[in-house]
């Protein structure tokens, strides 16, 4: 085979079935594909092992403290620096952004709610089909985020992604993902999310074809594990449960390969002639990562009330403000409800944090209808939101005949942020855009009695006595 023809057969090699891991969240991996890849008494020797260059990529600064301290050495082929001079791509993406003023997006108190996007029909692969919905900040100041979603139908081809601006958390709603990263290979299926840091340059394989999901991108910081408080040393999300890819790489001829960055919200291109894929050893704390959401360990309330939602925070990319998140990522998957003499779905809210929501498959127990797998909601800061009419009259009327109820065939999700969002306009001007969704809400009808209810033969009275 030619050189072009080597590489085509060796990017659409099928992912093995039974892929192995390291296990654990921020611990300090080792990992060869060729035994004795790694330098065994320091990092950057004058000659590494088979003739190896040895590369280190910092996801924190030199100087952080040593518990926040991240960085990863890689010994590869050939180092990532031999490429020719970054260019603006051509053609332009012009549905990604990193910067929010009123130039580029706008600002809205108002709920928005989208249905899921049709998959194009056009050739369209994982970079090409992200668009951003929604955002705050700036990357060059190193403080916000983005929310993106995607829609693509074919596998990238011959050029690798990757952003300077920050993480990616992908959250794949339809079609598994077969992820390529310098670390090795990782397989995603919808359920599952995965973390590739900032700086990472990773390809996406689509071996179901279509695929629709989520992505959450953060500036200027990590996602790290919510501390657990009074809970205890377990629960929520294990540490165990986070995968990590062992090393794994390719040698072969390359020509006019690309890497494609993301920098300012831009992308730039870059030729080489050889695959980003060369790592054939690492060690460090700072790589890509998935974890399987079927195995969240959720908390919920034993007597009476509502948990709030931060019980359900599976990642979190805090501030410098003491329990304040630039961005949390939480759940609600299947649990038992089992609270008395209480209104179980979420109640009623205004928060100083805004809420973007998806949903990976099932329905969503505060929406009876309209919320569907792949679209999004977005409740920004103090705007008010909670169950619709359908939900809020079908819970009453159970009164306390309520039996322990489990919640099954569902998994939604939050991004939310203590920045308040900007929406982009071709979000706004979506086809997908619910223009009803307040309607959802309008059929509330006002129960108030001057009366003593009775619920069950019993009188529910104020704490006064009245």
């Amino acid at each position: 085979m030619s050189a072009e023809e080597t590489n085509t057969a060796a990017a659409r090699t099928p992912f093995p079935a039974d892929l192995i891991y390291h296990s654990g969240f921020g611990n300090h991996f080792s990992s060869e594909a060729v035994s004795g890849a790694l330098p065994r008494s320091q990092n950057s020797p004058l000659l590494c092992p088979y003739g190896l260059y040895a590369e280190q990529i910092s996801g924190t600064s030199f100087t952080s403290p040593r518990k926040h301290n991240q960085r990863s050495w890689l010994y590869r082929v050939k180092p990532s620096v031999t490429h020719e001079p970054f260019r603006p791509r051509v053609p332009d993406h012009l549905k990604l952004v990193s910067e929010f003023d009123r130039s580029n997006s706008s600002a809205t108190p108002t709920q928005l709610r989208w249905k899921p996007a049709d998959v194009p029909e056009p050739p369209t692969d994982f970079v090409d089909g992200l668009y951003t919905v929604c955002g705050a900040g700036s990357s060059y100041l190193r403080h916000g985020f983005a929310i993106h979603m995607y829609a693509a139908n074919v596998s990238m081809d011959n050029y690798a992604f990757c952003s300077a601006d920050g993480d990616f958390l992908i959250v794949p709603q339809q079609g598994r993902l077969w992820i390529t990263t310098e670390c090795g290979r990782l397989q995603v299926s919808p359920g599952e999310i995965v973390v590739i840091p900032q700086g990472f340059r990773f390809a996406v394989d689509l071996p179901d074809g279509p695929s629709r999901g989520y992505v959450a991108e953060i500036f200027g910081s990590h996602f790290q594990l919510p501390d657990l408080g009074p809970i205890g040393a377990n629960g929520l999300a294990s540490s165990r449960d986070f995968l990590v890819p062992e090393a794994w790489f390719e040698d072969v001829p390359c020509p006019g390969y690309t890497i494609v960055q993301k920098f300012g919200g831009e992308l730039f291109t870059a030729k080489q002639d050889f695959s980003p894929f060369n790592v054939v050893a690492w060690h460090g704390n700072y790589v890509p990562y998935k974890y399987d959401l079927s195995k969240f360990c959720p908390y919920n309330t034993v007597l009476v009330d509502h948990g709030d939602p931060s019980i359900n925070t599976v990642l979190t990319a805090p501030t410098d403000r003491p329990g304040v998140a630039l961005l949390d990522f939480v759940i609600f998957p299947p649990r038992w409800l089992v609270a008395e003499h209480t209104f179980r779905p979420p109640y009623y809210h205004r928060n100083c944090m805004s809420e973007f929501m998806g949903l990976i498959h099932g329905g969503y127990e505060a929406k009876a209808d309209g919320f569907l797998p792949g679209g999004a909601s977005l409740h920004s800061c103090m705007t008010p939101h909670g169950p619709d009419t359908k939900t809020y009259e079908a819970t009453i009327a159970m009164e306390n005949e309520a039996e322990p109820k489990r919640i099954s065939n569902t998994m939604a999700f939050m991004f939310e942020s203590c920045l308040m969002p900007r929406v982009c306009p071709w979000a706004l001007e979506s086809p997908y855009m619910d223009h009803e969704y307040y309607q959802c809400w309008i059929g509330l009808k006002s129960h108030f009695t001057r009366e003593p209810l009775t619920v069950n033969s019993q009188e529910v009275k104020s704490e006064d006595g009245t």
